[in-house]
């Protein structure tokens, strides 16, 4: 047999994993097989664990730089590792706010980015998020759909912000415990993503609270029902839009770093100081960013990012102000203004 094989959809005979099992222990050189499912497979499907058997990779959705064909090009996080913002060059062509609407709402499930348009895009995500609320959840861990889907809906009206638990399941209309029960599901079926705060003792009175995301932007506009035009005319909406599509193009990132990162967000206590996302390289060092829709990001746009570097010193690598124009300039000190597109395109 040719290798490497290809064992698609395994959830569906599990018993697969017991042959793959004694034929990696027969023989253990890399590479022989490669397992894909859905994301039910781990949560309702009886497995082994493959512990020293098996490397697992998360598979995001579709970002920029691979929609785009730029994946020959230098990692975005990798370029700024190095400490110079300015790195990320302008692209040739950028989009405008709208452009960069449409790429947000057209997201990342491949079958929408690569095949669909219009109306035939929209029904797609929204029967894709039918059947995961109201089906696979369900299924898997026998929720009341109705409940669930109002709990997403709060999710996509504040996906990217920061929010007490007590605010979003009464907002829901359920419990705290059950709150985290749907959260802990839809994290687990790749829906939403929770980014942690980061915490450091050199800096004191930072929230503790989760910035929540949903891990594509175009599930806002699906959960919610509204279309570009609505969000242009919300300057609130259009503000989560933007961040969560940022997030996903970092999400994809961060796996293929080389500097291997994390992601964080930032807020003190006193709310004067918020940094929309971080992350976090080896030996403590982070660079941040504040993703703006203004086409023209002036010094006062990167005071949050000036504060952070001047408290972490020689910790703070770099910092970009992302925006929806078309030039790269400095702001400040290992800080720049770079067009959103200088991500997929640098």
């Amino acid at each position: 047999m040719e290798e490497p094989v290809l064992l698609d959809e395994w959830q569906a005979v599990p018993d697969v994993l017991g042959a793959v099992k004694r034929a990696v222990d027969e023989d253990s050189r890399p590479g022989r097989f490669l397992l894909t499912g859905s994301v039910r497979a781990d949560l309702d499907s009886m497995t082994w664990p493959g512990t020293g058997r098996l490397i697992r990779f998360t598979l995001h959705g579709l970002n920029e730089r691979e929609l785009s064909k730029a994946t020959a090009g230098p990692n975005p996080i990798d370029v700024l590792a190095q400490g110079d913002p300015m790195a990320l060059a302008a692209p040739s062509e950028a989009p405008d706010l709208p452009g960069y609407l449409d790429l947000a709402l057209r997201g990342g499930f491949p079958d929408v980015a690569l095949r669909l348009e219009g109306r035939a895009r929209e029904r797609w995500l929204e029967s894709y998020l039918e059947q995961m609320l109201t089906r696979d959840a369900v299924a898997i861990s026998g929720r009341d759909p109705a409940r669930l889907t109002r709990y997403f809906e709060v999710l996509a009206l504040n996906s990217a912000g920061i929010v007490a638990e007590s605010t979003v399941h009464e907002a829901a209309g359920i419990d705290r415990k059950t709150a985290r029960a749907y959260e802990e599901l839809l994290v687990n079926l790749f829906v939403v993503d929770v980014v942690p705060a980061w915490l450091t003792n050199r800096l004191s009175r930072l929230v503790k609270t989760p910035k929540r995301y949903l891990t594509d932007a175009s599930l806002i506009a699906a959960s919610l029902r509204v279309d570009g035009a609505t969000i242009l005319r919300d300057g609130d909406l259009l503000g989560r839009v933007l961040d969560t599509f940022v997030a996903a193009q970092f999400r994809a990132e961060a796996a293929a770093s080389r500097a291997r990162p994390r992601l964080y967000h930032l807020r003190d206590k006193n709310g004067r100081h918020e940094i929309d996302l971080l992350t976090e390289l080896g030996g403590d060092r982070v660079v941040a960013f504040e993703v703006k829709a203004s086409a023209a990001p002036r010094r006062s746009d990167a005071e949050h990012l000036g504060w952070l570097r001047d408290r972490l010193g020689d910790r703070f690598v770099a910092g970009a102000v992302l925006h929806t124009g078309p030039a790269t300039y400095v702001l400040d000190e290992r800080i720049a203004a770079v067009p959103i597109a200088s991500l997929w395109r640098a």
